[in-house]
């Protein structure tokens, strides 16, 4: 499995309208990709502009096809403005 981490730090100001957009992504993500298995959005406690992504698909090649899916580029032009910085990390799933 091919899992990816993405930790946002959204804009002051923004997280009204960058969370229903999240979630939209998130939803159509696992819905509408037979290869996203997973796709979790969780805030940090302490700092709520905090967010950590944590997808798994069936392999780089299905993450592939999920950016270039219509769900997601909606969601990147819609809500890259509203990001102060975002960084992401990929890894092997080696125990389930």
């Amino acid at each position: 499995m091919f899992v990816l981490t993405v930790e946002i730090v959204v804009a002051p100001g923004e997280l009204d309208c960058f969370l229903p957009l999240m979630a939209e992504n998130a939803r159509a993500s696992v819905a509408d990709e037979p290869g996203c298995h997973q796709f979790d959005v969780v805030q940090d406690r302490d700092d709520p502009h905090q967010i950590l992504l944590y997808e798994v698909y069936t392999d780089e090649a299905a993450f592939q096809h999920h950016v270039k899916t219509p769900h997601y580029e909606a969601f990147n032009a819609a809500a890259g403005p509203l990001m102060a910085s975002k960084t992401a990390r990929a890894y092997t799933r080696c125990v389930p």
